[in-house]
């Protein structure tokens, strides 16, 4: 069995967003080599999320929407965690959209729906974060 580890880096200048990453996941596998197996693709901070959906702007304003409803960042007073920082909000955020998503591999390309991709969501932006692609299999 085969496996591959990629690193991909974002910085996003707003404090949230979301960015559709399905071609630099594929780019990944692509470099594995890989044709057939599983691909984990995960977050590696606490205040962002790797998650699958439709790549539509309606629908990311919605989450946007959503999500503030469900954890508003402001007051920053009204979470116990901000004490020195200001993200409580982006901790419940990211645990609501997920830490990582794993996605078939099959003939080289990404197993995904018709209308699936996937994406990174940032909640406390600003700074360069990164994902973890890692891909095994044959």
């Amino acid at each position: 069995m085969k496996h591959h580890r990629k690193e991909l880096w974002f910085q996003i200048k707003s404090r949230r967003g979301f960015v559709n990453i399905t071609r630099d996941v594929q780019a990944a596998l692509d470099e594995s080599g890989i044709r057939e197996g599983l691909l984990l693709c995960n977050a590696m901070h606490i205040t962002a999320s790797v998650f699958i959906n439709d790549d539509e702007s309606g629908l990311h304003q919605d989450f946007e929407e959503w999500l503030e409803g469900l954890a508003p960042e402001k007051p920053h007073s009204r979470y116990r965690h901000n004490h020195g920082e200001d993200n409580g909000d982006a901790h419940l955020k990211r645990t609501i959209m997920g830490r990582e998503v794993v996605v078939a591999v099959t003939g080289g390309k990404l197993d995904l729906g018709p209308w699936e991709q996937v994406f990174y969501g940032e909640f406390d932006g600003l700074r360069r974060k990164r994902v973890l692609v890692k891909i095994i299999g044959e």
